[in-house]
Formats: C-alpha cells, sequence, structure tokens
C-alpha cells in the first residue's frame, strides 16, 4: 500500500492527512492559521503535520512524500509561495523549510485550489477530453481549470477569478472585485455594515438568512448576483462540460449553488442554459483540498 501525506494551507486552517493510493484518508487533522506572522504560520504547518502523524500508526518512514496546496501564486519547481493574498509568505521557501523540518525528499506544492480540482475531477468521472472547472467560495474566490487531463495554468494565474470585477450595489463606484463582494470575509463585512453591529458573523448571518430575516435577505440577493456574474463569466469563456462548486461558504451552505443557478436562469442565454444542470457542489466537500494533495504525490510515485 502507498501512503502520502496531504496538506491544505488556507488562510482560516491548515488541515492536514494521510491517504493511501485509493484516495481513502486514514487519519486527519486541522489547526488555525496565523495571517500574522509568516514563522508563526509555518508552525502551525509543521504542527498539522505532526498532530496527523501521532493520530496514525503509519510512519514517516512509511510515507512516499509530501503534497502540499498553497493560496495563491507557487512556484512549482522552486517550491516557493510567491504570493498569497491572506497568509503573511511572500516568496517563502516552502518545499525546503518543510525538506529540512521533516527530513522528508518527496514534497510537491501547488495552488490550493488546483489541489481540490484535481481530486473533484478524479471523482466527476467525465471524459478526460471533456473541461472541468472547479470554484471555490470561501475566505477566497478562485477557480481551477482541467481541459483535455491537464490543468489549465496559463503564466501561473489562471483561474483567479476573485479578481473579476462584477456590479456591486455595496461599492461607492458600483464596481467590486467578485472576493469582496461574496467571499466569507466580504459577506460578514457587508452584514455587519447593514446589521449596523460588529459582532455578526458569516455563519450568524446565514442563519438569520434561513429564519427569513428580510435585511439578510436584501444581503443575499446582493451575494448571489454578484456570484452569478462570475460563474457566468466562467461559462461564456469556457463553456465546461461541469462545473463542481466547494470551499467552506458552499460546503456549509450547499443551497446557496440553488440561488446562483436560479439568478443565472434569468438570463443565460439559450446556448448556455445546459451549463447550468452540470454545475454542483463538492462531493468531498472540506476534504477536497487534502485528498488532492496527496494523491500528487500518489501519482508521482506511480509515474
Amino acid at each position: 500500500m502507498v501512503y502520502a501525506l496531504g496538506v491544505d494551507i488556507g488562510g482560516t486552517k491548515v488541515a492536514a492527512v494521510i491517504i493511501d493510493e485509493h484516495g481513502k484518508i486514514h487519519s486527519r487533522t486541522e489547526v488555525p492559521s496565523n495571517q500574522k506572522n509568516r514563522e508563526k504560520m509555518f508552525d502551525q504547518v509543521t504542527n498539522s503535520v505532526e498532530m496527523v502523524l501521532e493520530k496514525s500508526n503509519i510512519s514517516l518512514s512509511d510515507i512516499k512524500g509530501m503534497g502540499v496546496g498553497i493560496p495563491g501564486k507557487v512556484d512549482r519547481e522552486k517550491g516557493i509561495a510567491i504570493f498569497q493574498n491572506n497568509l503573511p509568505w511572500r516568496n517563502f521557501p516552502i518545499v525546503e523549510r518543510i525538506q529540512n523540518y521533516f527530513q522528508i525528499e518527496q514534497v510537491v506544492i501547488d495552488n490550493d485550489v488546483y489541489m481540490a480540482a484535481l481530486a473533484e475531477w478524479k471523482l466527476s468521472q467525465i471524459n478526460k477530453q471533456d473541461t472541468f472547472v472547479y470554484v471555490t467560495v470561501s475566505t477566497g474566490i478562485s477557480s481551477s481549470i482541467i481541459h483535455n487531463g491537464s490543468f489549465l495554468r496559463g503564466d501561473g494565474f489562471a483561474g483567479e477569478i476573485g479578481f473579476l470585477p462584477v456590479l456591486a450595489e455595496s461599492s461607492p463606484s458600483g464596481i467590486e472585485t467578485l472576493e469582496n463582494s461574496a467571499s466569507g470575509p466580504a459577506i460578514e463585512k457587508l452584514a455587519q455594515k447593514k446589521f449596523g453591529s460588529l459582532d455578526i458573523t458569516t455563519e450568524e448571518f446565514f442563519l438569520v438568512y434561513q429564519k427569513g430575516n428580510p435585511i439578510a435577505q436584501t444581503i443575499m440577493n446582493k451575494i448571489v448576483d454578484c456570484l452569478a456574474q462570475g460563474v457566468y463569466s466562467i461559462i461564456c469563456l469556457l463553456d465546461p462540460h461541469k462545473i463542481t462548486f466547494g470551499g467552506g461558504v458552499m460546503n456549509n451552505h450547499p443551497y446557496l449553488l440553488d440561488l446562483v443557478k436560479e439568478k443565472m436562469n434569468c438570463y443565460v442565454s439559450v446556448e448556455h442554459r445546459h451549463t447550468l444542470k452540470q454545475m454542483k457542489t463538492s462531493n468531498l466537500k472540506g476534504n477536497s483540498g487534502v485528498v488532492g494533495a496527496g494523491l500528487k504525490i500518489i501519482e508521482s510515485s506511480s509515474s
């Protein structure tokens, strides 16, 4: 049996798993991220790995390597975390640091959304030549594209739909980025402003929305409208065969996708209407990133 470590580093948490060659999780841990200090953030990464090893009866010597998903732009060849919008790393030599700390040779990094997309794509069972898009709505908003069985990477930043400008009433100019309009932190800020309370969290907003609060419903309409604009941009550009949605906001509130599809149904072209039926929520939910990171190692060991 081949085993691998998978680590998913996010702006909110760091998750680590040990998986086997079939993608089965044997052990899992999760620790909070540290967004303010680069060394303390690295400590959280090592803590998560040490904890998952302690929970498992599988030793580090039995593990082929470690796959690590990191937000933002990464240099996969040099093993550097180049830029992250919500982490305290700039040009951070993450692979070298992990190799030195754990004395492990095979460490592979990639963008965290690409790692999640890999796992979801493998479970999607679509034809290899088809176009698959994974969209995450979480601390940030991003996407990853797999076409003909390979990632579409561009110059290294492809899929960062969080930077897309959308029409947003919440912005003084009427235009805002998708991430600043509909990500978890953006939802929280909008709710705090509309409710006049800095105490309300994203989760509390969703709770009051489900109870039928009229202010929350107005806010939700704006969030859904922005998400619909962003998703329709993907559809117009790529006309994908399948779009899978994950990330904390979407995983915890899957009805959000139904609201987005309902909004889009009002204006999508006839030629694109079939895509609405091909929009699904994540199979692996919160484990897609860590499983994909582990599968990256499994793939490299079998090639």
